[in-house]
C-alpha cells in the first residue's frame, strides 16, 4: 500500500514548467490556407506608384500595370514584364482590357484616353474631350464598341471608340469623379463614384445627361466602386469602409465592412477556385488600403475571412479570372504578385477543403487508392501515404534528462539536487512543482545535507524576486528557514546565504514601494490629461 501511495498517476516526461507562458497560435481555416497559398513575388523598379491594375478577360490572362507615364504588360506564368507602352505625355491613371483581350484602353492625367492593340502596342484611337485629368476608363463587359470614363472635371463620358467622339456627357456629380465599373449582365448600365460621397447608377438608354437612375451616399469620398458578379449588388470603397448596396432593393445598404484602419483605395472580386456552376461559385471582395493590409471579405456571411500585411501603402488590387494570380500595387513602385501553384490546388481538393471548389491545376488528379483495388495491396514499404490515409506511427523515443530519470524511479531528493546543479531555473521550478504535486518537497528539504542546502539557498537568492517564480519560491524560503533553522545557525556559510536572500527581498520591496509612489504621482496627471482630451 505504501508503494501504491508513491505513484503519481498523471505524469508525463520530460517535465515542462507550468509557469512558462504559451504563445497563442490561431488555427488557420481552409479559406485562410487558400489565400495564403498565393506565394508573393516582388516586381520592383517601376519608378513610381501603381494606381491601376487590370487582367485580360481572355486566356492566358496577362495583366497590365499603370506606373509613371508607362503601361507595362506582364506574363501570368513568369510574372515578368513582356512589353511596356510609353506613348503617354503624363502619368497613367487607369487601364482596362476589352472583353476579347485584343485591345486595351488607358487614361492619363493630361486628360487623354488612348486605345492600343495588345499584340503590336500600336495606338489605334485617341479620345480627347476631358479638360482635366482622367481618373478612370472602363470597357463594358459585353460591349466592344464603347468605353466610359470620368475625371477631375466632374464629368462621366460615354464614348464611341470607333468614331472617337462622345455619345453622352453625364453631369450629375459635384466633385472629382474617381472610379467606375460596368454591369456584368447589362452593357447599358454602369456605376461611378466621386469625391462628393455619392455613388451613381447610370443607364445610357435613359438619355437624360443630368439625371442618374439611382444614387447611394457612401458618407466619405469614394475611391473605388465595383459591380459584384450577380449584377444586383454594388460595392463601394471610401474612408476606412467597404459598403455593399442592393440595386434591386432600390439602393439599400446591405452591409458596411470597416476592418481597415486607413483609407481603402481599391477593391476587386476574388474567386476561390474555378466556378463549376452559378450555385457553387465562391466570390469574395478583396480590398486594399493605405494601412498596408489586404482584406478578404465574404459578403454572403458578412465577415472578413483573411488578412495580409504588406510593408507599404497599397493603391490597387487585381485578381486573375483563372484564379491563379493576384496582384497588388503599392505607393513605392512595387507590385506584389502572388501566384498559386496547381499542385497546391490539387492537394486542397484531396483534403476536401471548401465546398464548391475544383482544382485550378491543368494536371489531372490521380485516381485515389481504395481497399477494393488490387493496386492497394501491392504497395511496398516505400509507398508514400496520401493525405487521407490514417498513419500508425511508432512512438519516438524521448531522451530524458537526469532529473526526469530520477523522478521516474521516485528518487526525489536526488532529482532535486541534480537539477539544482544544471543552472536552468525553468527545470528547477518544474521539478519543485512536481514534488509539490507528489507532496514530497518538504520531505526532500528535510533530508538535504548541509552542503546540498547551499545550492538551494543560492537559487532562492537569485530567482525569488522573479515575478514568474516568486509565489512558489518565497513560500519555499519561509519553510526552509522554519525546518532547517538549527542547521543554518550552525553554519556561517548558510547564515551568509540567508542574509543575502533577505537583502535581495528587501531591495525588491523598496523598488516596488518606489514604483507605487511614482504611480500615485502620475495617475492624477493622466486623469487630468484625459479630461482635457
Amino acid at each position: 500500500m505504501a508503494a501504491m501511495e508513491e505513484i503519481h498517476v498523471s505524469k508525463t516526461y520530460p517535465l515542462k514548467p507550468k509557469l512558462k507562458p504559451r504563445p497563442k497560435t490561431p488555427s488557420k481555416t481552409p479559406e485562410s490556407k487558400y489565400w495564403s497559398s498565393f506565394k508573393n513575388h516582388e516586381i520592383p523598379n517601376l519608378i513610381s506608384s501603381v494606381p491601376s491594375l487590370a487582367f485580360s478577360p481572355a486566356a492566358p490572362h496577362r495583366f497590365a500595370a499603370a506606373h509613371s507615364a508607362s503601361l507595362s504588360l506582364f506574363s501570368p506564368q513568369t510574372l515578368a514584364a513582356t512589353h511596356t507602352i510609353t506613348s503617354f505625355s503624363d502619368v497613367v491613371s487607369s487601364t482596362s482590357f476589352r472583353s476579347d483581350g485584343s485591345l486595351i484602353a488607358a487614361s492619363d492625367l493630361s486628360g487623354l484616353i488612348q486605345v492600343f492593340d495588345v499584340k503590336t502596342r500600336t495606338p489605334l484611337r485617341k479620345l480627347r474631350s476631358h479638360t482635366r485629368p482622367v481618373r478612370f476608363v472602363k470597357y463594358p463587359v459585353l460591349d466592344k464598341l464603347h468605353v466610359i470614363s470620368g475625371g477631375d472635371d466632374g464629368l462621366v463620358k460615354y464614348w464611341d471608340v470607333a468614331g472617337e467622339n462622345v455619345i453622352l456627357n453625364l453631369k450629375g456629380h459635384k466633385d472629382y469623379v474617381r472610379c467606375g465599373d460596368c454591369s456584368p449582365v447589362n452593357f447599358d448600365s454602369f456605376v461611378t463614384g466621386s469625391y462628393d460621397h455619392v455613388v451613381k447608377l447610370w443607364d445610357v438608354r435613359v438619355g437624360d445627361e443630368n439625371r442618374a437612375v439611382m444614387e447611394m451616399n457612401h458618407g466619405k469620398p469614394v475611391e473605388d466602386v465595383l459591380f459584384l458578379p450577380s449584377g444586383g449588388l454594388v460595392a463601394s470603397a471610401g474612408g476606412n469602409s467597404v459598403k455593399v448596396w442592393d440595386l434591386i432593393g432600390g439602393g439599400k445598404l446591405v452591409y458596411s465592412m470597416e476592418s481597415h484602419n486607413k483609407t481603402v483605395t481599391s477593391i476587386c472580386v476574388g474567386r476561390i477556385g474555378m466556378e463549376i456552376d452559378d450555385e457553387s461559385m465562391q466570390n469574395r471582395i478583396l480590398s486594399v488600403g493605405l494601412d498596408g493590409y489586404m482584406k478578404v471579405f465574404d459578403y454572403t456571411n458578412f465577415k472578413v475571412t483573411h488578412s495580409m500585411r504588406h510593408p507599404a501603402p497599397l493603391l490597387s488590387v487585381g485578381f486573375s479570372p483563372s484564379c491563379k494570380v493576384q496582384v497588388i500595387g503599392t505607393s513605392n513602385g512595387i507590385i506584389y504578385a502572388g501566384k498559386r501553384k496547381g499542385k497546391e490546388a490539387a492537394e486542397e481538393i484531396a483534403l476536401g477543403g471548401l465546398p464548391g471548389f475544383q482544382s485550378i491545376s491543368d494536371e489531372p488528379l490521380k485516381r485515389a487508392l481504395r481497399p477494393s483495388f488490387y493496386r492497394y495491396f501491392r504497395r511496398g514499404q516505400s509507398e508514400k501515404p496520401s493525405e487521407g490515409d490514417f498513419l500508425v506511427m511508432k512512438p519516438k523515443k524521448v531522451k530524458l534528462a537526469e532529473h526526469d530519470r530520477l523522478l521516474k524511479k521516485f528518487r526525489h531528493k536526488e532529482a532535486l539536487v541534480s537539477v539544482l546543479g544544471r543552472n536552468n531555473p525553468e527545470n528547477v521550478v518544474a521539478v519543485m512543482e512536481e514534488l509539490v504535486a507528489r507532496r514530497k518537497l518538504l520531505k526532500c528539504i528535510s533530508n538535504l545535507e548541509s552542503e546540498e542546502l547551499g545550492p538551494l539557498l543560492r537559487f532562492l537568492q537569485k530567482y525569488s524576486t522573479v515575478p514568474r517564480y516568486s509565489s512558489l519560491l518565497m513560500g519555499l524560503a519561509k519553510k526552509i528557514v522554519d525546518i532547517r533553522a538549527e542547521d543554518i545557525r550552525g553554519s556561517n556559510e548558510l547564515k551568509g546565504l540567508i542574509r543575502n536572500l533577505k537583502s535581495a527581498v528587501e531591495e525588491e520591496i523598496r523598488i516596488q514601494q518606489e514604483l507605487q509612489e511614482i504611480q500615485g504621482i502620475i495617475s492624477p496627471l493622466l486623469k487630468m490629461a484625459g479630461r482635457r482630451l
